[in-house]
């Protein structure tokens, strides 16, 4: 029970860091319509950044405020110089646009830090566990990264339900030539939407510095899991990355935890193992099948 738990607490762990990315990317392609492959490197910035200014300065909420910072103005920088640019080209082009400037900011990170990966300790305040459960603890800063992702969600349906500036993103989502044609300044609202996305993957960045390595391409591996988070809550649906970053998160992290234990009633030890890792790797690949064969255009898709 105590294995079970814990491995569902990582699941939802994961699945909010995941979120912390999806709602980013699905935010921007909802609204501009653009493919950004390179947004899974504003994950590294902000990790870099936060690891780089807590290190420095020994504060972590400083490192956190920097990486911020950041990744919110490279990102609004890169909006201005390249995309503004890629916004009436085919996908293909945005497609190879941005995969330029995945290999542009790897070189960036390695010509700045270095090859070595850098470590990130885990906040003092943070660096305990909480009892859950009576005789069930789990680790503070886990605790913490769940309670973001969860204040993120929220402040994200408040601010595209109540705010003037939510109405006017989701104007600008409906129909860009009418906003226009009201008053509003698009490229702002387009500027604005992809610093906010892209800070919130370097949000992401941070809050996996102090459990994950920092080093230069870690954005590409999460990447995937985001565009496959995306496809099973339906692309441009915020609500939709929510859901779909909870099933990724609980479904990756449950099948790497149980399925070895599983196939082991039926195969070899050795046999299973490595089965087990295989189909615990394709596991989110066939729930993503599974759901587009059910729901083709994912389970909240933006329009629906």
């Amino acid at each position: 029970m105590l294995l079970v738990i814990e491995q569902l607490l990582n699941g939802l762990q994961l699945g909010v860091t995941l979120f912390l990315m999806s709602a980013g990317l699905t935010l921007v392609f909802g609204i501009m319509q653009v493919i950004n492959l390179a947004h899974g490197s504003f994950y590294m910035i902000g990790a870099y950044v936060g690891a780089t200014v807590t290190l420095h300065s020994g504060s972590f909420l400083l490192g956190l405020a920097a990486a911020l910072l950041a990744t919110a103005a490279v990102g609004m920088l890169v909006e201005v110089t390249v995309l503004r640019r890629l916004y009436k080209k085919d996908h293909v082009d945005q497609v190879l646009a941005t995969f330029g400037l995945i290999m542009f900011f790897n070189e960036l990170t390695r010509i700045i830090w270095g090859r070595q990966p850098l470590f990130m300790d885990v906040p003092s305040w943070l660096s305990g566990s909480v009892e859950i459960f009576p005789g069930i603890t789990y680790p503070s800063y886990r605790i913490a990264v769940i309670g973001v992702g969860l204040l993120v969600a929220l402040f994200l349906y408040l601010l595209f339900a109540y705010t003037r500036i939510g109405m006017q993103i989701r104007a600008g989502a409906s129909n860009r030539e009418m906003a226009g044609a009201l008053g509003i300044n698009i490229k702002m609202l387009y500027t604005l939407v992809f610093g906010l996305g892209t800070l919130l993957a370097g949000l992401a960045g941070v809050m996996a510095g102090p459990i994950l390595a920092v080093e230069a391409g870690m954005g590409e591996s999460i990447l995937i899991l985001t565009f496959v988070v995306i496809v099973i809550g339906g692309i441009g649906s915020v609500r939709g990355a929510f859901l779909g970053a909870l099933l990724v998160g609980m479904v990756d992290t449950l099948g790497r935890a149980f399925l070895p234990t599983l196939l082991r009633l039926f195969l070899s030890p050795a046999y299973a193992d490595g089965a087990a890792a295989s189909l615990a790797s394709m596991s989110i690949y066939i729930l993503m099948a599974t759901i587009l064969v059910w729901k083709p255009r994912g389970l909240l898709p933006a329009h629906a």
